[in-house]
Parts: C-alpha cells; structure tokens; sequence
C-alpha cells in the first residue's frame, strides 16, 4: 500500500501519523508545496492525505497551487483512492465535493470537546471511538456538509466537524495527529491567531494539555486501522 500526504507549510507535516506508517512498514511518499515538489500521478498512491496548513480554499490566488491540489483530489474520490483531509485538508475535500467553506463563527484553537453522531457510532470505523472526546484544534473556517456525506462529529463552536463520503473519503476539522512537538511548532508559527475567544486558549493551556496526544494519536491509529483493513474499492471510476 501507497501512501502520499499534501504539505502545505513545514511546521505542519503528517506528525504521529508518520509513526503508524513507520509501525506498519507501509510506502510513504509526500509533496511539499512550500518547497514546489510536484503532484504525483494518480496511480502513484492507494491513500491520500491532506494535512493542515494557515492558508484557506479559496486563497488561488495567493496559492495558485491549490488549483491543482483540489484537481489531484477530484481524480482521487473518483477512482476509489482512500482519502483523510485534516483541517485545511478536510475544507479541500468539502471545496471539491461542492461544499461551501466560509468563516466560522468562532475561531476554535485548543482543546475542545467533539461529539460523534449517533450514525457515526454505527459504522465500523468509528466502533472503538467514544461518542465524546477531547480533540486538538486550530481553525478559523469551517465547511458545510457536501450532498450525501454522513455529518460524524460536531462540538460547540462548530457543528459539522467531520464527515464521511462514500466509504472511504474521511474529511476531519480537528486534529488527532498532533503531537506536544507539532502543537509548539503550531503555537511559534501562527501566534498571531492566537487572539481571545470563547474557543481560544492560550498556549500555556494548550501545552498543559499535551499529554492527551497520546490519547487521541490512539484514536486516530485505531480508524487508520480499519480504512485499512477495508476490502479493495469496488466503485467504477466516474469520469
């Protein structure tokens, strides 16, 4: 199995989900757009994952490279590729599916609360997840719901948190690969978002908190585990 991620920024990279590639013995692979790598081809991957990054989906035109970020994606969903969008990388995913991503009505940068929905907790991927869990934040936007996706989490500030299209496209506003390393290199880089909010914590709270990296780093292996032990795409490749 092939993995490739998406970098946006180099203080934002693939964190504790390098360890579960590493742990699995698992080909991995990454286009570094701050450094002008090329996208891959698109039978170069099985899986693809779109980290975060400060910049927003509808920023073409300081990012002329998200244009084609969001075309690798299309070409992915239809040829049954596993696809994870974290963050940006889930706004990326609801962008091409045809949903909107605006500014939030809460700046939401911490550790906060999410809920599962109740048909979250049905499927098989979410099975070992409790239906509610502290997970990290750090966004501004936020995304509706694209046509026949499966709304999986929502928490005070925001309600659509994550969803699931189809059985294998995963798009998550929060953050479960952080780890106390990737949580400071967010805090030095983008301290300027850190402003006072009802969902803003300071990063002296934040870095209280990260012991709970493992925790969710845990959660998010679990469901890394179970996309793979999916059986191989049967969907037609749409055109």
């Amino acid at each position: 199995m092939k993995i490739h991620y998406l970098q946006h920024v180099p203080f934002e990279d693939a964190a504790s989900i390098k360890d579960w590639i590493s742990k699995n013995d698992l080909r991995a692979s990454c286009t570094r757009f701050y450094a002008g790598d090329p996208l891959p081809q698109i039978d170069d991957f099985d899986w693809l994952i779109v980290m975060g990054g400060p910049m927003n989906v509808y920023q073409e035109d300081l990012y002329p490279w998200l244009t084609e970020e969001k075309r690798l994606i299309e070409r992915a969903i239809a040829h049954g590729k596993t696809i994870i969008g974290i963050c940006l990388g889930g706004q990326l995913i609801a962008d091409v599916l045809g949903a909107r991503v605006f500014r939030n009505a809460h700046k939401e940068i911490g550790w906060f609360p999410i809920e599962l929905t109740r048909e979250a907790l049905t499927l098989p991927l979410f099975d070992s997840f409790p239906q509610r869990m502290i997970a990290f934040h750090w966004h501004g936007d936020a995304f509706e719901l694209p046509s026949g996706a499966m709304r999986l989490a929502s928490s005070e500030a925001c309600p659509n948190q994550a969803f699931i299209h189809g059985a294998r496209v995963i798009a998550l506003q929060f953050h479960l690969e952080s780890t106390p390393q990737s949580i400071r290199a967010l805090i030095e880089n983008c301290a300027d978002e850190i402003v006072a909010g009802d969902f803003v914590q300071t990063p002296e709270q934040m870095l209280a908190q990260s012991a709970a990296c493992a925790t969710i780093n845990a959660a998010l292996h679990r469901l890394l585990d179970r996309l793979r032990a999916l059986p191989p795409s049967a969907n037609p490749v749409r055109h």
